[in-house]
């Protein structure tokens, strides 16, 4: 199997910096890291890849079974890392991905020796004592709509999610980025993520921790970003001057100057 096919592997910035590993979301692939990797390669060096189903990835590589759970996609994620022998990691996910981050640290911490998540969402669905932000019947009619019209469903939702109204242009991409996924992939991993409930593995995590949070964010709104702070002992938490699900994209210089704040204040407390 080769790796870095499968899952469209690039490696930029610096040889000798620390390592980034920069996980995309739902619907998303690595491109929607393009506004944050200029200044973070000045000092790191960035390990970009899209997941099997998405961007650019082999989809020959697909596997309904595997990838119909957050394990399969934790899984890629450490194939990776083996493949370009790559430790004391910091990985970088954002929305979905910083839940299938918590699975990897959990099973090679040696390899994930740190995580920002971007915008996470433990759960989807509110609970008793819970806000996730959708109700169960929100969530069986968004899957309900995604599945009978995934084009049309992305067209709708994508500039909600991103959030901007006062910028087209970003629910524009996102709308393209969620379009340009097959269809039939894309539903077995909306329901692997919408589905999700990862609040238990929230108490796995014995890494250093980073929770970036947006402003406003109807995917994971304050309350969400409140509970995974709280459920991680000794995690930071950093609320973005952002609007939207995708920071990385509307507000780049305040996600990355977070990012390389928070791993220099590691490095010096270590």
């Amino acid at each position: 199997m080769d790796v870095r096919r499968r899952n469209n592997v690039t490696v930029t910035g610096r040889a000798d910096g620390p390592v980034l590993l920069l996980a995309h979301g739902f619907g998303c692939d690595q491109n929607m890291w393009r506004l944050v990797v200029p200044t973070l390669v000045e000092s790191h060096r960035v390990v970009l890849f899209d997941y099997v189903g998405s961007g650019r990835a082999d989809p020959s590589a697909w596997d309904e079974r595997r990838y119909g759970s957050l394990e399969g996609y934790a899984h890629d994620v450490l194939e990776v890392c083996e493949e370009l022998d790559l430790r004391d990691v910091t990985f970088v996910g954002h929305s979905v991905s910083a839940m299938v981050g918590v699975l990897a640290a959990a099973k090679a911490p040696q390899r994930l020796s740190r995580l920002v998540m971007v915008a996470p969402s433990p759960c989807y669905v509110d609970d008793d004592g819970y806000r996730g932000g959708f109700s169960a019947e929100d969530i069986d009619e968004l899957l309900e709509s995604l599945e009978s019209n995934y084009l049309g469903w992305s067209a709708a939702m994508a500039p909600v999610i991103m959030g901007n109204a006062d910028r087209p242009e970003l629910g524009e991409e996102l709308t393209t980025s969620f379009c340009a996924t097959d269809p039939d992939m894309a539903r077995v991993f909306a329901r692997t993520t919408f589905l999700s409930d990862s609040r238990q593995d929230l108490k796995t995590v014995t890494v250093p921790t980073l929770v970036l949070e947006c402003e406003q964010d109807v995917i994971a709104p304050r309350e969400v970003g409140a509970y995974v702070h709280a459920a991680i002992p000794g995690s930071r938490l950093v609320t973005l001057e952002a609007t939207g699900h995708c920071p990385q994209l509307s507000a780049p210089q305040a996600t990355a100057a977070a990012i390389i704040e928070f791993i220099g204040f590691i490095g010096t407390n270590q």
